[in-house]
């Protein structure tokens, strides 16, 4: 007789994790897109030039906002977050492509969400107004507490609906958004810099954005990988209000 492996304990983390599986994006990718209206099969030469001595047309391109050149490269990022961000992350969909893991084809890990005493608690203000500041530490242990005994309730009673026989489709059901999921996004530079509009921000911002923290620490992570690969679209971005073109 072979025995049932015990389920695993819940566990709980604060951090995202993003990591930039592959990706074929560099600034000259811009420059060559950018370049066939005017060159025509001369703008390959752009693949062997350094993209520096054409940085002022990379800046050009973002101020007037002919965005076209910015989607001809591509990143897929493997993304670990709460639902609840991810619910967030699933309405841009233009130039975005998403795969996650499903709570219909396997058992899903008790990893949940507890903020940090980084994450500011209390909301003020109206809609569209509001703010938020720090949580006193009464308040940042109950929202341990509270999340940790939900949380360890809300597995168990999934573990108990699995035992029964209740398909995992089914038994999901009792699961909160505080649980984390896995998921590939691909995107390409155009639609990464809108998603970083909105979900980011920022002192250089032309628009103001307020995002929630959780989105906002994926989006952070993004924007870091990003900067390395295409630095003079990057800087363009930030120069020009942080606006997608």
């Amino acid at each position: 007789m072979t025995d049932t492996p015990a389920p695993p304990a819940p566990s709980f983390r604060s951090d995202m994790t993003v990591e930039l599986i592959k990706h074929s994006a560099a600034d000259t990718d811009v420059l060559w897109a950018a370049r066939v209206s005017t060159s025509g099969e001369q703008s390959l030469e752009e693949l062997s030039k350094d993209p520096e001595r054409s940085k002022g047309l990379i800046n050009y391109l973002m101020r007037d906002r002919h965005g076209s050149p910015f989607e001809h490269n591509s990143m897929t990022f493997f993304i670990s977050a709460p639902l609840f961000v991810f619910r967030e992350f699933h309405r841009h969909r233009v130039g975005w492509s998403y795969n996650e893991e499903s709570g219909r084809y396997r058992r899903l890990q008790p990893v949940f969400y507890v903020p940090d005493e980084s994450r500011k608690l209390v909301q003020q203000g109206r809609p569209g107004k509001y703010e938020f500041v720090e949580g006193t530490p009464e308040q940042h242990k109950l929202t341990a507490q509270a999340m940790e005994q939900s949380y360890r309730q809300a597995y168990e009673t999934y573990q108990e609906l699995l035992t029964a026989g209740v398909a995992r489709e089914v038994a999901r059901a009792v699961l909160p958004v505080g649980l984390y999921s896995s998921m590939y996004a691909t995107c390409n530079a155009r639609s990464l810099m809108h998603f970083l509009g909105l979900r980011t921000q920022h002192e250089n911002a032309k628009v103001p954005s307020f995002p929630q923290r959780e989105i906002e620490m994926v989006g952070e992570l993004m924007e870091e990988q990003w900067a390395k690969l295409m630095p003079l679209t990057y800087a363009a971005f930030n120069s020009n209000g942080r606006v997608a073109p």
